[in-house]
């Protein structure tokens, strides 16, 4: 049985949104990337840290009910806005706020922008929770 680790995200400089706790398990552990082309680096230091499954959502498609996280890199259409209003945690690597034919559902509890790998760690429990304002997904 493999282990997964709760991660905590915060967005980059010039991002919106956020922090997010995101965790993972056995029945939800997929990271999907929808950036078209190359992993991200991001997708690789959030699977490292959690121990989740990195996919290519542009070669294969994945239930929601197994997606943890979905990393995009759009500048404010269509994409910056489906998953959130899916309730699925969304990490941008564009520093993207609200914008975009969905940007109604485009909200700081949901999704995360200009997000770099080190804007990653485990998450450290409530200790870190009561520390700062934060939303657990």
């Amino acid at each position: 049985m493999e282990q997964f680790k709760t991660i905590k995200v915060k967005a980059g400089s010039g991002g919106f949104g956020g922090p997010l706790i995101i965790k993972f398990t056995e029945a939800k552990h997929k990271i999907v990337c929808v950036t078209g082309g190359v992993i991200p680096e991001l997708a690789i230091k959030v699977a490292e840290l959690s121990g989740g499954e990195v996919i290519d959502g542009f070669k294969t498609s994945v239930p929601d009910s197994e997606t943890a996280c979905v990393i995009i890199d759009c500048g404010g259409t269509l994409r910056c806005g489906i998953y959130p209003k899916k309730r699925i945690p969304t990490l941008n690597l564009v520093a993207t706020g609200r914008s975009g034919p969905l940007k109604e559902f485009i909200l700081p509890d949901i999704y995360i922008s200009a997000v770099k790998p080190n804007c990653v760690s485990i998450y450290e429990g409530i200790a870190e929770e009561k520390s700062e304002s934060t939303q657990v997904v």
